[in-house]
């Protein structure tokens, strides 16, 4: 015998006049009503049995030998953050029906009048935090669903820490209830305000120092706070950066970062990435942090450590860029050999023959693709009314893919 179908009703802002004539039509021949009380309480009339929703897995193991007529109440759209995600998991899709309602996130942005077409939705019930930031500072817009320990202010927090604080902030509270509140404010505001239980956030980007002060690609050296003037310099780091075949969303390591530069640069062009940069000599710290700051370099992470050692807590790679060893390079490539994911690549600067040759004899060991770029870079620089060029040191990239 085919069991019953399952409904999946949206509630929406409002209370009985939100709902569809087909809703009311699925709710009226129902036999049981599974919701929150907030929902239930909507359907004083209801002639059927009504339920407070259980745990998922109860639920779950409700549904699977249930042969009632179900409807199940949710907020919205179920299929936002909601129920249907877990149930079209587990269950037949074909006993499962649908029938949405305006979103909570629809009304917030209708309220404050702002397109939501070109936001970006990230719910932090049962997550981590640090995903929901990544995602955050990488968009223009973003609208955020929040729970009890992930509070309006503790999101506003560690945005700062990021140095991410060009937004207008919308907390809105409490939305279709007699209580509604819409409050505009910016990151630091965001911090003072104590927020209702049931709450959205809205961030919209206003301001962006690395877009509006300096270009994603090619910040002149002297941008950079360093140690005297240690530094992959511009035109190297251009070609560095496009030899890593730099990709959206990859996992990118900046070993021997000094002050930085690749991974600011290489920042902007993973804009949805993971970044860690890693030094240990405290007087570069200094200036990186510094940088950093600077160049609101949301998505890069400082790691304090002194490679090899240090890295077991942070992601394998997709992308290694090698710019310091500090007398461990064996041991370093090693590590990365162990570490590095299939087709990864790494980069290595070599300005000696000495790291050149051990480099490349570990790599062509290990059955690594290689190219070898010698840049010779000579610059202008005035001499009284003349001008000249003045060569720079040369500098071996190596690029290295890892077989798949």
């Amino acid at each position: 015998m085919a069991q019953e179908m399952i409904y999946l009703v949206g509630a929406g802002i409002t209370g009985w006049e939100g709902f569809g004539s087909k809703a009311r039509e699925v709710i009226a021949r129902a036999d049981l009503l599974i919701g929150h009380q907030r929902h239930l309480d909507i359907f004083a009339d209801f002639q059927g049995e009504k339920r407070e929703l259980p745990s998922l897995p109860e639920v779950l193991e409700f549904l699977r030998s249930s042969e009632q007529r179900v409807v199940i109440l949710a907020s919205g759209d179920p299929n936002f953050f909601g129920i249907a995600r877990f149930l079209l998991r587990n269950l037949p899709k074909e006993r499962i029906e649908i029938l949405p309602n305006v979103t909570s996130v629809q009304y917030a942005f209708a309220q404050i009048k702002e397109p939501w077409d070109d936001a970006i939705f990230v719910s932090v019930h049962g997550r981590g935090l640090k995903g929901t930031i990544d995602r955050i500072v990488a968009a223009e817009k973003a609208a955020v669903l929040t729970d009890e320990k992930n509070t309006p202010a503790v999101i506003a927090a560690e945005l700062l820490s990021r140095g991410a604080e060009g937004y207008v902030v919308w907390l809105c509270e409490s939305l279709g209830l007699a209580d509604e509140k819409l409050t505009r404010t910016d990151v630091k505001g965001l911090l003072e305000l104590p927020a209702a239980p049931l709450n959205i956030v809205i961030f919209i980007k206003v301001w962006e120092p690395t877009l509006q002060q300096y270009p994603l690609l090619g910040i002149n050296d002297d941008e950079f706070a360093s140690v005297k003037k240690m530094i992959t310099k511009q035109e190297v780091r251009a070609v560095t950066l496009a030899k890593l075949s730099l990709q959206d969303d990859l996992i990118f390591w900046d070993i021997g970062a000094g002050s930085g530069s690749v991974s600011i640069e290489a920042s902007n062009l993973l804009p949805n990435g993971k970044l860690f940069a890693i030094e240990k000599n405290p007087e570069a710290l200094i200036h990186l942090r510094d940088n950093l700051k600077k160049f609101v370099a949301r998505n890069v992470q400082l790691v304090e450590a002194c490679a090899p050692e240090g890295m077991e807590g942070i992601p394998d790679p997709d992308r290694v860029f090698l710019g310091g060893s500090g007398g461990n390079l064996e041991e370093i490539i090693s590590l990365l050999d162990k570490r590095l994911k299939a087709d990864g690549v790494i980069v290595l600067n070599a300005v000696t023959l000495d790291t050149l040759t051990k480099s490349v004899e570990f790599f062509e060991d290990h059955g690594y693709l290689l190219e070898i770029v010698c840049i010779n870079v000579a610059r202008t620089r005035n001499l009284t009314e003349y001008r000249m060029f003045e060569a720079q040191n040369p500098v071996y990239v190596i690029t290295a893919r890892k077989a798949s």
